[in-house]
């Protein structure tokens, strides 16, 4: 299904860029200039894709994998960053002659480092491959998204910064806010939810409480009158 989707909006997008040869009005870069991405994908879409991929993991098989994906959710991602960097400086400046800053291919290696598992998923399915597998895959790709914006977040500040020196005490300070209140706040509303669900005998009204689960529970994080700004 992924790919499929993939595959359709490409399509969709060599049509647009079609159509925009010969209609101002349906350019590309003017639908793109109209869309906040920020505010899609950070409040929209991302909470989706999480609980997509949460729904179907079992609580009982998750904790049996559970070091694995500890180790592949916070060391991985930081070898993958360093690893994607290191792999893009050498092609960008000594293949395509391209001179870019170390610190920017880091950047984008921890933009790219936390995995979507959602393809890989469903081809491990089909090929019947063990279901500890896809419980690590699965579980790493819930709890990576904490340490990649950690990871982003600290190569971005020393970019912008201006002479200033970036404590350790600030990095733990973000990862605790990230990472560890995102599962605090996620098992909390997610306790709550469960109390509730169980509550109600109405099949309308608990699909209407997931629904209200999914898309307010990220985007209530940054709306309480003190803002906890945890991941969501």
């Amino acid at each position: 299904m992924t790919i499929g989707v993939m595959m359709l909006s490409l399509i969709f997008s060599m049509l647009m860029i079609l159509f925009g040869t010969t209609s101002p009005v349906l350019t590309l870069s003017g639908i793109i200039e109209g869309i906040d991405f920020n505010e899609t994908l950070m409040h929209g879409m991302l909470s989706f894709l999480l609980f997509a991929g949460a729904l179907h993991v079992d609580i009982s098989d998750l904790f049996e994998q559970k070091t694995i994906i500890l180790i592949l959710a916070t060391l991985g991602v930081v070898f993958s960053t360093f690893l994607i960097g290191t792999i893009s400086y050498y092609l960008f400046n000594n293949l395509f002659s391209i001179s870019i800053d170390y610190i920017y291919c880091l950047l984008f290696g921890a933009l790219i480092s936390p995995t979507d598992p959602i393809a890989v998923l469903g081809i491990l399915k089909e090929t019947n491959s063990p279901k500890s597998l896809e419980t690590t895959i699965a579980g790493e790709s819930l709890f990576n998204d904490g340490v990649g914006v950690v990871v982003f977040s600290v190569i971005l500040s020393i970019i912008l910064s201006t002479g200033t020196q970036l404590h350790a005490s600030e990095v733990f300070i973000l990862f605790a806010e990230e990472a560890i209140g995102g599962v605090i706040y996620g098992l909390i509303l997610g306790y709550i939810f469960y109390r509730l669900l169980k509550s109600v005998d109405s099949y309308p009204l608990e699909i209407m409480l997931t629904l209200a689960l999914v898309m307010g529970g990220y985007s209530l994080s940054y709306n309480l009158p003190y803002h906890i700004h945890v991941s969501g």
